[in-house]
């Protein structure tokens, strides 16, 4: 099996605010059709993290993770954006109902949620994103790793 190369950046943060500007300043560099996978445990901060990176796409909307809706839908940034929390999700056909191809092919850009649960159905090309938690360094330390997948 080839490899995917891959171009690592590992970021610590001491504070929600930080997790949250990290993802802003990820958002504001969002370009059309990019597909960003957030990976981690309950609790790490993945949507304060999305929080931001909405943020960072200038959406003024409230954003909240949309784990029983799957996708939630927002207009009113630079670019459209699709978030999804795919943690519910008991097959991959379930995506297919809700039209992702359309959102992960589009003109806007994807987060999504628990992403590892449907890898076999994600773009070669996506950034995947991965925030864990070390209590030994404080309960707010997360080690947050942005890996761009080619």
């Amino acid at each position: 099996m080839e490899r995917a190369e891959s171009k690592t950046e590992v970021f610590e943060t001491m504070s929600e605010e930080e997790t949250y500007k990290l993802g802003e300043r990820l958002g504001t560099q969002a370009q059309p059709g990019q597909v960003y996978t957030l990976i981690g445990d309950l609790g790490v901060g993945k949507t304060v993290f999305t929080k931001g990176f909405a943020k960072g796409l200038g959406i003024t909307d409230h954003v909240s993770s949309p784990t029983f809706t799957i996708l939630q839908v927002y207009d009113g940034g630079r670019l459209p954006f699709y978030h999804f929390d795919v943690y519910r999700i008991g097959d991959v056909e379930e995506m297919e109902e809700i039209g992702y191809e359309d959102c992960f092919f589009g003109g806007g850009v994807c987060l999504i949620e628990w992403a590892d649960l449907i890898e076999e159905i994600l773009p070669k090309n996506h950034t995947r994103i991965t925030i864990k938690k070390d209590l030994e360094k404080g309960f707010d330390y997360r080690t947050v790793t942005i890996e761009a997948q080619k």
